[in-house]
């Protein structure tokens, strides 16, 4: 296997089908007024690094790199389709979305992830992440964990 992890547009079918799974993960897990997902649309915006990992045509997973305009970003939509967990995409979404955070002179990612998905955390916390209070938009939440990492 030969996976890839490159900026790419949102709007491609496999990436569709990909947030559609990541939708009914959040669905199974979350009441509705916890699911803090952002759009294709908003995907698409401006400021938005958007990644996808695939091996040759397959998407295995995506995320993204949201700059809030303040100095800082937010990851969202991080998913691996769970046909692929295990071959460690996680982490290399993670490195390629800290890199972006370097190049674009950001001083912190943040971001907010729920619960009950503790490889998500673990995941996080391994990367540096540290609990914070809600942030942006975000109100608290029980079901909710925000993070930060500080980039140098």
């Amino acid at each position: 296997m030969t996976v890839t992890i490159a900026i790419e547009p949102p709007r491609q079918a496999g990436v569709l089908k990909l947030l559609e799974l990541s939708d009914a993960y959040a669905a199974s897990l979350y009441p509705t007024e916890s699911n803090h997902m952002v759009d294709v649309a908003t995907l698409e915006g401006p400021g938005v690094s958007f990644f996808v990992a695939r091996d040759g045509g397959t998407i295995l997973g995506c995320g993204a790199l949201v700059e809030a305009g303040d100095g800082t970003g937010e990851i969202k939509r991080m998913f691996v389709d769970e046909a692929a967990r295990g071959l460690q995409l996680g982490r290399r979404l993670m490195d390629a979305i800290l890199e972006r955070g370097g190049e674009l002179h950001l001083s912190a990612i943040r971001l907010e992830t729920g619960i009950h998905q503790p490889q998500a955390i673990g995941l996080y916390r391994a990367y540096g992440f540290s609990e914070i209070g809600p942030f942006s938009n975000y109100r608290p939440d029980p079901l909710s964990i925000f993070m930060e990492k500080r980039l140098s």
